[in-house]
């Protein structure tokens, strides 16, 4: 059998991961699993305790195709992270919840112990979500940058002071125009973060969409939309932009847009893979999360 690499992706800002990532070590190489971490990780963890000085760093001693799975320990920005490391390969993510909301980790820290061990017996499922495409074209159509998301990608204001005044396309065809803080632009997956702050809807991860929503417009018509997975959105800064704006991806990636420039975003070729170690209402996990009030239901029909 060939050697087998997890990935672990945790900060050292907090002693109690630290103590997880540990953990997390020690039985993968009692199981005689490589663990792998991220330069910075490695870095910062062995700032913290010397333990983690001798593990294999992803990149110069395994590279990322050679990635089975990454263990997560952390919430959802540090998912995020995890997302980006694994780009180039196909390892799914399993998030272990050490933060607030965690809404993308599949348990809680106090179950991290049995989720290693499946890891280990490769006892999980695997769900894809649907992740972004996104370009930045100048005035003359040349494509200047690109990226992706799993969240989302917004187009945002550079100066407090100023609003940017944008043009929106939706698969091909204009359908407004209005002055904007900015445009937040969401997967399923980012419905239940900038999406929702920003007061667009909750979209279950099965639905394939894309949701399209202003940051505090200008406008009689100016509400969120729900937009098929293949239809690209298009947002375009006017010239009559009062200063420059920012693309800001899963809020990690940026670049800044000028005036004139074009953003378009449209579902990628390339999923995220989540790995899954129970089957999951996203009702439950919705109630579970936010705290929603339930008392007085009596049951779903038979």
């Amino acid at each position: 059998m060939n050697e087998r690499s997890i990935l672990v992706v945790a900060h050292a800002h907090r002693g109690d991961t630290v103590r997880a990532a540990y953990r997390v070590v020690t039985a993968l190489r009692a199981a005689g699993a490589t663990p792998v971490l991220a330069t910075e990780d490695r870095h910062e963890l062995t700032s913290a305790d010397p333990f983690f000085e001798d593990v294999a760093v992803l990149g110069a001693d395994v590279p990322v195709d050679a990635i089975e799975l990454a263990i997560v320990l952390g919430g959802d920005g540090t998912i995020l992270r995890a997302a980006e490391l694994v780009r180039d390969g196909t390892a799914p993510i399993l998030g272990i919840n050490m933060g607030h909301v965690g809404f993308l980790a599949e348990i809680e820290r106090d179950d991290m112990d049995a989720a290693v061990a499946r890891v280990i017996d490769r006892d999980y499922s695997v769900e894809e979500r649907m992740a972004l495409a996104v370009r930045v074209k100048d005035t003359d159509g040349r494509v200047v940058y690109s990226t992706w998301a799993l969240n989302e990608a917004t187009v945002e204001k550079a100066s407090r002071e100023r609003m940017i005044e944008v043009v929106v396309e939706i698969d091909g065809r204009p359908l407004t125009s209005f002055g904007c803080d900015g445009m937040v632009v969401s997967t399923p997956t980012g419905a239940t973060a900038y999406n929702f702050s920003a007061g667009g809807p909750v979209i279950w991860p099965g639905v394939e969409a894309i949701a399209v929503v202003p940051l505090s417009a200008h406008a009689l018509f100016a509400r969120p939309l729900v937009v098929a997975p293949g239809a690209p959105v298009a947002i375009e800064l006017l010239d009559r932009t009062d200063g420059n704006a920012m693309l800001w991806c899963d809020g990690r990636r940026s670049h800044d847009l000028p005036r004139g420039a074009r953003v378009v975003v449209r579902r990628s070729s390339r999923p995220v893979r989540l790995a899954r170690l129970h089957p999951s209402v996203f009702t439950d996990r919705l109630v579970r999360k936010f705290h929603l009030p339930v008392s007085g239901w009596r049951g779903a029909d038979s």
